[in-house]
């Protein structure tokens, strides 16, 4: 059997996180394999894949913090809000200002409303928003809060009648960047898409312990569910009973270390489960032992 445990990828360009889903089944030698959190096509970077009892983990770590190397176009406008769709308007950009730009990102930091893209994996009525999308259809998609925890802008340029803006975003998940593209371009009033983007961390998990397909191909570097786990959560270290009891999906009392996710760990170090705090209780939301 395959080690169960985190492999962190870097996504290669024109892949779709389902392609490298399929890709590492093979180079893992099991069909237990998983993603936490899509990547578009377009992008590069993290993406964070879970084998075997890993693929548990998943849901959890998709919720974590996110942080994305992008350049934002200004003066064109996309049906897709990024460099992948049909241009739907242009407008000359050449007047707008480094301090209105700045002006821009600011009001987009923070806790925001952001109204996802239409071609996205939104569900409306039980389907696919870009299904319903590319069928034609518009889209009313509500807005949902986000946090954009820092908006910097590290390089401005202009080229004729498209400014292309240099960002680094680090985000709540949930965040679309090409939201972010798109609302900064309408507020300047030249319209704006996403042009590249690259994921360089989710969670604690960053470039640094990402390797590309080949590479993986060569070696699979398996991140150990136990490390990957406190990498990611606080820690909780319990007795041998304690251990007995969390084994067989009983809880155990509170630690006070939050809500949650919490690992657990047995007296031999090894992972026992994820637990929630419940008031005075701590509850298992995922059991690993056995």
């Amino acid at each position: 059997m395959a080690e169960s445990g985190l492999i962190i990828v870097d996504k290669p360009g024109d892949w779709t996180s389902h392609d490298v889903v399929a890709k590492m089944r093979r180079i893992a030698g099991t069909r237990r394999v998983g993603h936490a959190g899509t990547l578009d096509p377009m992008a590069t970077g993290v993406l964070v894949i879970g084998v075997e009892k890993a693929t548990r983990l998943l849901g959890h770590l998709a919720l974590t913090e996110k942080v994305y190397e992008a350049t934002i176009r200004l003066g064109v406008s996309t049906n897709t809000d990024d460099a992948e769709g049909e241009v739907t308007a242009t407008a000359s950009a050449a007047g707008v200002t480094e301090a209105e730009i700045h002006k821009g990102v600011a009001a987009l930091t923070g806790e925001i409303m952001q109204i996802p893209p239409q071609v996205s994996a939104i569900k409306v009525n039980g389907q696919r928003a870009y299904k319903m999308a590319r069928a034609g259809e518009v889209v009313e998609l509500l807005a949902r809060p986000v946090t954009v925890h820092a908006f910097e802008v590290p390089g401005i340029s202009a080229h004729d009648d498209v400014v292309d803006v240099d960002a680094v975003v680090t985000c709540s998940s949930g965040t679309y960047i090409r939201a972010l593209a798109r609302d900064l371009g309408a507020a300047l009033g030249v319209g704006g898409h996403l042009a590249r983007l690259r994921r360089t961390r989710v969670g604690p998990y960053d470039l640094s312990l990402a390797r590309t397909i080949e590479q993986l191909a060569e070696e699979c570097v398996v991140l150990p569910i136990g490390e990957a786990v406190a990498a990611a959560f606080p820690r909780r270290d319990v007795t041998a009973e304690e251990a007995r009891v969390i084994g067989h999906g009983g809880r155990l009392p509170a630690a006070g270390l939050g809500k949650g996710p919490i690992g657990v760990f047995g007296p031999e170090g090894d992972l026992l489960a994820l637990v929630e705090e419940q008031g005075r209780v701590a509850k298992p939301i995922a059991v690993f032992a056995g």
